[in-house]
């Protein structure tokens, strides 16, 4: 049997958890459940989606390098089961955060929240001053609302980038790897609905890391 994501929107999944909890009713969602019996065997496709999800807990600019902030997507994302490939939003030397998810994805696979809840029409909504959708939250692995949660004080997103997703000239706290007060790196305020806005910050400062899935897996599980 073919399943959809595990505990999202009330369906079926792997933990069989129900989501979507109440106030949510009204957003725009991504999954298109078709559900297709032939014999014994039952098919249920989701139309594809990419999540953009947060890490449990904020950052300051010493990450490890990109290696080490995509290691912290995907070990979170595993341990809820998640079963696409997750990458830390963030530019550098190394990575243009526009090019993280695959060409074939940017322009027709809607951006979508831990709830499944559209965040962004498309990958390139998200860039040149793109804004996310009214009233749609970022959640974090563990379900927290990034913008109202203590968990993060100052309501700030890590990039590193330009507003169009190319790493800013010198902006990146060292390719993530320092958290000195006197190095900056580029960050912007959730609450703008924008993702690629410019404000220099401290590389000292603790701020909200995302998360992308970097192409759609159909997140199907046999």
């Amino acid at each position: 049997m073919f399943q959809g994501r595990p505990g999202l929107n009330g369906a079926k999944g792997e933990k069989g958890d129900s989501g979507g909890g109440a106030g949510y009713g009204s957003s725009v969602r991504a999954t298109d459940f078709r559900s297709v019996s032939v014999s014994n065997l039952t098919v249920v496709s989701v139309s594809p989606q990419l999540h953009l999800i947060a890490l449990n807990s904020p950052q300051t600019g010493a990450m490890r390098g990109n290696s080490g902030a995509d290691f912290l997507c995907f070990s979170q994302a595993q341990a809820l089961g998640m079963k696409g490939t997750f990458r830390a939003f963030l530019s550098s030397k190394l990575q243009d955060i526009h090019s993280i998810v695959r060409r074939d994805d940017r322009e027709n696979v809607p951006i979508v929240n831990l709830k499944d809840e559209v965040l962004f029409d498309n990958w390139n909504a998200v860039f040149h001053d793109g804004r996310m959708k009214d009233n749609v939250s970022i959640y974090s692995f563990n379900g927290k609302d990034v913008l109202r949660d203590d968990t993060w004080p100052e309501k700030m997103v890590w990039h590193g980038s330009t507003s169009g997703g190319q790493r800013h000239l010198d902006s990146y706290c060292e390719s993530w790897r320092v958290s000195d007060r006197a190095v900056t790196g580029m960050a912007t305020a959730l609450q703008s609905g924008s993702l690629t806005q410019q404000t220099s910050s401290s590389c000292s400062s603790s701020y909200v890391v995302l998360c992308v899935e970097n192409s759609d897996v159909g997140h199907a599980k046999r």
